[in-house]
């Protein structure tokens, strides 16, 4: 029974070591409807609690919110307002070494970066289901568009999975 208490408080006492280390400046170039844009995530890890920022130069710095961490996986928002609206951009990721695979969505619904989402320009009717409102309208995008193919925007609405390196 001795040796049983033992190993399981030695394997408690050893489970932190096997969580990945958040913590330290990410540097990833991120994909986007207007090329690939430079992101540095300066995060600082305690406990499950995971804090910092979120920048690059065409949306400048801003404070990340409600993150986490589980072992090797991570989980932060970042807002950022473009033009008159606010956006979300929820990311998730697992730590491997010196490498973080993330995931980034928009949060919202269409026309708020919902699923091909975004803030399409209006275009010509398009061919398509629905034969809705002009494609590249609000909310059509690329994508899931209501009419089919949009406007040149939209590319904030999909998700994107990429890989930071550690700084």
């Amino acid at each position: 029974m001795k040796i049983l208490t033992a190993t399981l408080a030695a394997a408690l006492l050893a489970a932190p070591l096997f969580a990945a280390d958040a913590t330290g400046k990410w540097e990833a170039s991120v994909p986007g409807p207007r090329g690939d844009l430079d992101f540095v995530f300066d995060l600082s890890a305690d406990g499950d609690s995971l804090t910092g920022t979120v920048s690059n130069e065409r949306m400048g710095e801003s404070e990340i919110t409600d993150g986490k961490v589980d072992g090797d996986t991570v989980s932060f928002k970042q807002k950022v307002e473009l033009g008159p609206r606010e956006v979300t951009f929820s990311y998730t990721g697992t730590i491997d070494g010196d490498e973080m695979e993330l995931t980034r969505t928009v949060e919202g619904g269409p026309g708020r970066g919902g699923p091909g989402g975004g803030e399409g320009r209006r275009g010509p009717r398009a061919e398509g289901e629905g034969g809705g409102p002009p494609a590249g309208g609000q909310g059509a995008g690329r994508g899931e568009g209501r009419g089919g193919r949009g406007g040149r925007g939209g590319g904030m609405g999909r998700e994107v999975t990429f890989t930071a390196k550690r700084m």
